[in-house]
């Protein structure tokens, strides 16, 4: 009965997701459903596992998703991000059309702007470049996931992306975890969408399939202020955020570098939080990315002042950028409290039990993999997948580890970079939202985002092959 319970609830929370619901509403239903087969009685599970478990998310990586959500929309609406992303299609042209897309999209994402956000500002440079080389436009929203929700997400060191940022809190590592991993990762990403997405289009091309004709982009769009932000300015807060995240986390342990005090915390032991840190390093990648991100929108306000006075200036967008914040916060803190939920039931036991079977067998690494792929593809997000696995077998992972001598920043990277492997389901929130902006359908373009799924879920296990070959970190 538990087992079927637990089934029910991921089905119907998939089907609802998929079908448009909020998940900030359907979540919390779909927990009770889990926990009606168990010993457990639904409001209690509600109020003290759901909601406590949804409160944590939020006070550990509310900050990243606030202040990010604002430097993203100063970068958007000051016209920062489209001068970069023109730029770098200017300079690959049509005859690279893919390459530029995926460069593109990888520059805005590793900079630090909200991964939607990307997808809207690159939709519109996508769009032409893949008209002027004729390659059919139902194979942009592959071109487009790849460029945003891979490389620069999870496997370029230092990317500020909360799924960068996750591992660090419980391992204690810095965003800069294992480079060399990652540059490998980044480079398999890479080739995984430009290789994918070009040979389709010579395929369609030879069947006399070029871009096509879509209805929806003959709609009026909004006028934007004759203001152009020359490239090279546009650039330097995207250069900001890496460059300070990477002083103030010091990865690297330079002894002139910064350094978070020890005893930051100490303060507030008195007060009993029961949310509290145990140690500074658990939240500094937070705080390192969120002074970086603070100090980098100052200078992206600045930078594009013109186009703002012009605009009835900052207020608005910086306080669209806040709500919007909260919301997101919330969809993932949701998926996450659904998880932890199905988790923690008695009936999902034995999943557990073979998890850390496959860690006993085949080593932390390879059971990291599977168990993060598993979970971001019940709950459809990265972060939310990423977080449950971490929390319901991440200290088991960190003992396992230390015990074969393999360094946690292995361990940080490897997960981040599971995390992207079949995430894009159908019922994926982001997968619906990137198909709304092309103006595509599942029927469309869904078999090309299936097929990038598959080969991006083998890059953690060939990160394992390089790792185990070669012992670069």
């Amino acid at each position: 009965m538990e087992a079927v319970c637990i089934g029910l609830a991921l089905i119907g929370l998939m089907y609802f997701a998929y079908r448009g619901w909020s998940i900030i509403l359907v979540a919390p239903f779909f927990a009770g459903l889990a926990a009606l087969g168990s010993m457990f009685d639904v409001l209690p599970v509600y109020s003290e596992l759901y909601m406590t478990r949804a409160a944590e998310y939020v006070k550990n990586y509310y900050p990243v998703f606030l202040f990010g959500a604002v430097f993203a929309r100063l970068m958007e609406k000051g016209g920062l991000a489209s001068s970069v992303a023109g730029k770098i299609v200017e300079v690959l042209g049509e005859k690279r059309a893919i390459l530029a897309v995926l460069l593109g999209c990888g520059a805005l994402t590793y900079g630090g702007l909200s991964v939607f956000v990307v997808a809207f500002v690159m939709y519109p440079f996508g769009r032409v470049v893949f008209k002027k080389a004729d390659i059919p436009k139902r194979l942009l929203p592959a071109t487009l996931w790849v460029g945003i929700f891979s490389f620069a997400m999870v496997s370029l060191p230092g990317t500020p992306q909360i799924q960068n940022i996750i591992p660090s809190s419980y391992f204690q590592t810095s965003s800069w975890a294992a480079p060399g991993i990652g540059l490998f990762a980044s480079l398999l990403f890479v080739l995984i969408g430009w290789g994918w997405v070009g040979h389709r289009a010579k395929v369609l091309k030879a069947k006399g399939e070029g871009y096509g004709t879509h209805i929806l982009e003959t709609g009026k769009r909004h006028r934007e202020p004759k203001i152009h932000i020359p490239w090279y300015w546009a650039l330097l807060p995207l250069l900001m955020v890496v460059v300070l995240n990477m002083i103030l986390s010091n990865p690297f342990h330079w002894s002139w570098g910064f350094h978070w005090s020890d005893s930051s915390l100490e303060a507030l032991q008195p007060l009993h939080l029961s949310l509290l840190a145990t140690q500074v390093g658990k939240v500094s990648a937070v705080w390192s990315i969120s002074v970086a991100l603070i100090i980098s929108s100052f200078v992206a306000a600045f930078i594009a002042r013109k186009r703002f006075i012009v605009m009835d200036g900052f207020l608005a967008p910086i306080n669209y950028a806040a709500l919007t914040s909260g919301t997101a916060v919330l969809n993932v803190a949701s998926g996450y409290a659904f998880g932890c939920v199905v988790t923690s039931m008695p009936g999902f036991q034995p999943v557990t039990d073979a998890l850390i079977g496959i860690a006993d067998s085949f080593g932390p690494l390879m059971s990291a993999v599977i168990t993060t792929n598993i979970m971001a593809g019940i709950t459809g997000s990265a972060s939310g997948g990423l977080t449950i696995a971490l929390s319901m077998l991440g200290d088991q992972w960190m003992a396992m580890s230390q015990a074969a001598g393999i360094p946690l920043e292995v361990l940080h990277r490897i997960v981040a970079i599971a995390s992207v492997g079949i995430d894009p389901v159908p019922h994926c929130g982001a997968l619906v939202t990137l198909l709304a902006i092309c103006g595509l359908t599942h029927r469309e373009s869904y078999f090309d985002i299936a097929v990038v799924m598959g080969l991006k879920f083998l890059v953690p296990f060939a990160c394992i092959a390089f790792y185990m070959l070669t012992g670069i970190v």
